[in-house]
């Protein structure tokens, strides 16, 4: 009789663990259309801006000491054809920091002024620098210090007007509950370039999708969670290695926010090979057919 009780305890519990009657399709703002059109400019900003992802125009890893840089053959680093002289100087990595140094007749402008030698990076803040339409800083991953380069000219990202996407849909603005994490809990994210940083997370995320409930472990943003996703679309309709997506954290005294797959969005390589994005942590690649949100880019060059 005790061993029924139990089985009964444990399937009554199931079931209410699994049929969350708090969590499902949030109701639409009455501005939504307009919250979202907002939305939406952002996003096209960020891409299309003097240093948007899509004017992203090389990516160049440092070699400790001397590197020649140019349009040339005869450089170490190749910037596109046309752009710069052949010949245009050097970066000279030293322990951790980084000088200009111009070839003879070049000047780059930082902040409106024209410099022939600076240190362009300290090692913690990189300046950006200017040639023609082109302009660069310093990034940093892990053990790897290159130059990120931009060039504001191109005609294509002009015309851009946007990825194909599912239409909206409100069944998938949903509810859901914070789970928040304990004080320094972090989640192992590994980048395209194969490098795993364990980064801070704030919680997990729980919505309810088809009468199941799914999860998703969040990472820390300056003003709202990011979340790194991978779905079954990315099988067939979505980009294949996952697509970001920001959600707000509970306002203060409840657990609950709203994560909106309308606004999921495609990361940088899935249309510039010129990245260094980070994938789905394992936990965070769902059963789940997610048909909301940017569908996988067409005619661009991005990382499969």
């Amino acid at each position: 009789m005790l061993q029924k009780t139990v089985l009964l305890t444990t399937a009554i519990f199931l079931i209410c663990a699994c049929t969350r009657t708090d969590l499902g399709p949030e109701p639409l703002p009455d501005n939504y259309q307009a919250q979202f059109d907002e939305w939406q400019e952002s996003r096209m900003e960020s891409l299309t801006n003097p240093t948007g992802w899509m004017r992203l125009a090389g990516m160049y890893w440092l070699q400790e000491g001397e590197n020649s840089f140019g349009s040339g053959n005869e450089v170490d680093i190749k910037f596109p054809e046309g752009s710069i002289p052949e010949y245009a100087g050097e970066f000279i990595l030293h322990e951790g920091t980084v000088l200009l140094q111009a070839a003879n007749g070049i000047e780059f402008i930082q902040n409106g002024e024209s410099f022939r030698q600076k240190e362009i990076y300290d090692g913690e803040e990189a300046l950006s620098v200017e040639y023609g339409s082109l302009e660069w800083l310093i990034i940093e991953r892990e053990e790897l210090t290159g130059i990120r380069l931009y060039n504001k000219s191109n005609p294509k990202v002009d015309a851009f007007t946007g990825f194909d996407r599912y239409p909206l849909n409100p069944e998938w603005h949903l509810k859901a509950k914070f789970l928040p994490a304990d004080e320094g809990e972090t989640i192992s994210i590994v980048n395209v370039l194969g490098q795993q940083v364990d980064t801070p997370s704030p919680g997990t995320i729980e919505f309810m999708k088809d009468g199941k409930l799914y999860t998703l472990d969040a990472l820390e943003g300056t003003d709202q969670m990011f979340l790194i996703v991978g779905d079954l679309t990315n099988r067939t309709e979505t980009y294949q290695a996952g697509r970001y997506i920001y959600i707000d954290y509970p306002e203060e005294g409840s657990e609950y926010t709203v994560i909106d797959f309308n606004k999921i969005y495609n990361p940088p390589c899935s249309y510039n090979l010129f990245t260094t994005c980070q994938l789905p942590p394992v936990q965070n690649r769902l059963e789940l057919e997610i048909t909301a949100g940017e569908k996988r880019p067409q005619d661009w060059d991005g990382l499969e």
